[in-house]
């Protein structure tokens, strides 16, 4: 899908295209560029070129004749293909990493945003840059509803996710799944407790155990860095300055959810947050011609509609004079 977002648009500007899939999951590309050539995409307009980022991916950022790159990952990453670009001075479009707050007033349709709190964090295991990894709730209402958080996460069913009832399935790679459960131990140090979950599944695959972690502050690593999988830090706010507060305090500024039955509130909220996306008592709806991007760490651009062209094209000014057009005359 996501490739799709920065393919279709650079196609239709009259680009070529050299598309360096993840390494963890290259198959789906070397398909989607089969296809376009059996649609009868001419030769070497779509290309697919398999390889570690290292090698690979350096050698494409560093070439001279690449003259834009668009790119989705980690932050860090994006860091690396700035300073590998620099020297041929190609723009460059990101859309990066996300430690996206999703913040619950004492007075929204709690029973909605439990919903919307649990699907944005743990459909799609959690490796989704646009999930909400940090629950903010207001303190007077923080026991009760991560009560009934953690009675939801404990029914969630972890499997094979060809199977149509599994809602958490595993996770890409071993090493991630390594990442993620090293988690488990911060959250520890730091002193946060881990109310549900908090291990690998035993078995094999790269399964994780659903997680919440509560007692957390901001300042944690729970808090602060992207993990990129299904867990969920709790944070209490007092208002909404202090919500305001703790949600932009963190180097990313990609998405931000707000339940409010205080619609005033909600357009408050949504102004100040350091943040490309917002959703109002809303769970990452979705209208593709509307911009798609963050801000600070999280990227730079946007996709969606006329806002994917724009990245793909040059401007020109053509004057062209009609009719007779006096010039003046120095030096006569």
């Amino acid at each position: 899908m996501l490739a799709t977002w920065k393919i279709a648009p650079a196609l239709a500007a009259g680009c070529t295209v050299v598309h360096k899939p993840a390494e963890w999951s290259p198959y789906t590309a070397m398909m989607l560029s089969k296809i376009a050539h059996e649609a009868g995409l001419p030769a070497g307009v779509l290309n697919c070129v398999q390889g570690l980022g290292e090698s690979a991916g350096k050698s494409l950022t560093e070439h001279p004749l690449i003259k834009a790159i668009a790119f989705v990952g980690e932050s860090q990453t994006g860091s690396h293909i700035m300073r590998q670009g620099a020297a041929t001075l190609k723009r460059v479009h990101f859309e990066l990493g996300g430690k996206n707050p999703v913040i619950v007033f004492d007075d929204a349709d709690l029973e909605r945003a439990l919903d919307a709190v649990v699907f944005m964090i743990y459909s799609l295991n959690g490796e989704r840059c646009t999930s909400s990894s940090r629950l903010l709730v207001q303190a007077s209402i923080e026991k009760e509803f991560t009560a009934k958080l953690v009675e939801r996460v404990a029914k969630l069913k972890v499997g094979n996710p060809l199977d149509p009832e599994t809602e958490v399935g595993p996770l890409v790679h071993d090493r991630h799944c390594k990442k993620v459960c090293s988690y488990f131990d911060f959250a520890r140090e730091d002193g946060a407790t881990i109310a549900i979950g908090g291990e690998a599944m035993a078995g094999p695959g790269n399964f994780v155990t659903p997680t919440v972690f509560t007692n957390a502050r901001n300042d944690m690593r729970i808090a602060q860095e992207e993990i990129f999988g299904p867990v969920l830090t709790v944070i209490p706010f007092k208002d909404e300055q202090d919500a305001l507060a703790i949600a932009n305090d963190t180097e990313y500024g990609l998405a931000g959810y707000i339940w409010t039955n205080d619609i005033g509130r909600g357009h408050r909220m949504a102004a100040k947050l350091d943040a490309g996306m917002i959703w109002v008592n809303s769970e990452n709806n979705r209208h593709l011609p509307a911009p798609f991007g963050g801000m600070k760490a999280s990227g730079i651009g946007r996709d969606g509609g006329d806002y994917s062209f724009e990245f793909y094209m040059e401007t020109k000014n053509i004057c062209v004079a009609m009719g007779t057009h006096s010039v003046p005359q120095l030096g006569t």
